[in-house]
């Protein structure tokens, strides 16, 4: 006697995988189900929620079950759909490079505040190219410049840029290393800034998968700062902006930083959409 396989329409598979994932520990088991089949189907959401009846083929079924074992093991969702959201832009991300984050956007929205006038900029760190491609976009009329000591991080942030026609140049190297006699009108980094101590306690998704040289910022997170203000005004036309994120509760003490390195002009601190002061700089 033979058994007739299972059949999995949209809507029963949808159901199993949200009750999986939230065993996982996953935050939004439904909305992430409903992504991950997405990509699987070809479709977009209305899209599924008009094909709850449709059955799964072999091979779409397979695709899917792949995603939802990778997210089970608590990968981050974007890494398995290959793509993040930012400042309206798509992004492509590998295990190479940092998840571009919304609280991220307010760096950018402040550089682009003040750099109507800038005709150079500098992205210390550019990972996934997402801060510099953005700036690119926005300020046409100047020369953007990104630097990252990871190969495989430029690799993406060079594809990224040409998926969003945005003209970045892109170095290797450590921070003002390949940038020898050259002055910018500002310069931008989202560092690392996650305490030695404090990496055991990030999400799993975080501490698991996202590269762990570009969230280690030393024993108080300041490591990157320090080093970044102290050897920007060799690289900073008279006027120029330092511009950082920084992590929760570390905008006091980078804003010192700042006034003592002689960046006390001008300064100020932003808030992100939790309220939090995710961005602090200043005028050289």
């Amino acid at each position: 006697m033979t058994t007739t396989p299972e059949k999995w329409d949209v809507l029963k598979i949808l159901n199993w995988t949200k009750g999986y994932l939230s065993e996982k520990g996953v935050e939004n088991p439904r909305l992430e189900a409903e992504w991950m089949l997405c990509e699987a189907l070809s479709l977009d959401r209305v899209g599924l929620y008009l094909n709850f009846d449709k059955p799964l083929s072999d091979a779409e079924l397979a695709a899917y079950r792949t995603m939802v074992a990778r997210r089970g093991k608590r990968e981050p969702l974007q890494y398995i759909l290959g793509t993040q959201e930012f400042m309206g832009l798509e992004f492509r991300v590998t295990p190479a490079v940092l998840i571009p984050r919304h609280d991220t956007e307010v760096l950018v929205t402040e550089a682009i505040e003040r750099g109507s006038a800038a005709r150079s900029i500098l992205d210390i760190g550019t990972g996934s190219g997402c801060v510099a491609i953005a700036l690119a976009k926005a300020l046409p009329q100047a020369e953007v410049c990104s630097v990252d000591v990871s190969a495989e991080a430029l690799e993406v942030a060079r594809g990224n840029a040409e998926r969003n026609e945005a003209a970045v140049q892109f170095f290797q190297g450590s921070m003002f290393e390949p940038f020898a006699g050259r002055r910018f009108d500002m310069v931008v980094s989202n560092p690392p800034y996650i305490p030695n101590s404090e990496l055991a306690t990030l999400q799993a998704e975080v501490r698991g998968f996202e590269p762990m040289g570009a969230l280690d910022g030393g024993a108080d997170g300041l490591d990157f700062y320090r080093r970044i203000v102290s050897d920007a005004p060799g690289y900073l036309n008279p006027g120029g902006w330092l511009i950082f994120e920084v992590g929760a509760g570390q905008a006091p003490q980078v804003l010192g930083l700042l006034k003592s390195g002689g960046f006390a002009g001008e300064t100020f601190t932003q808030t992100d959409p939790a309220g939090i002061e995710r961005v602090v700089g200043g005028r050289l």
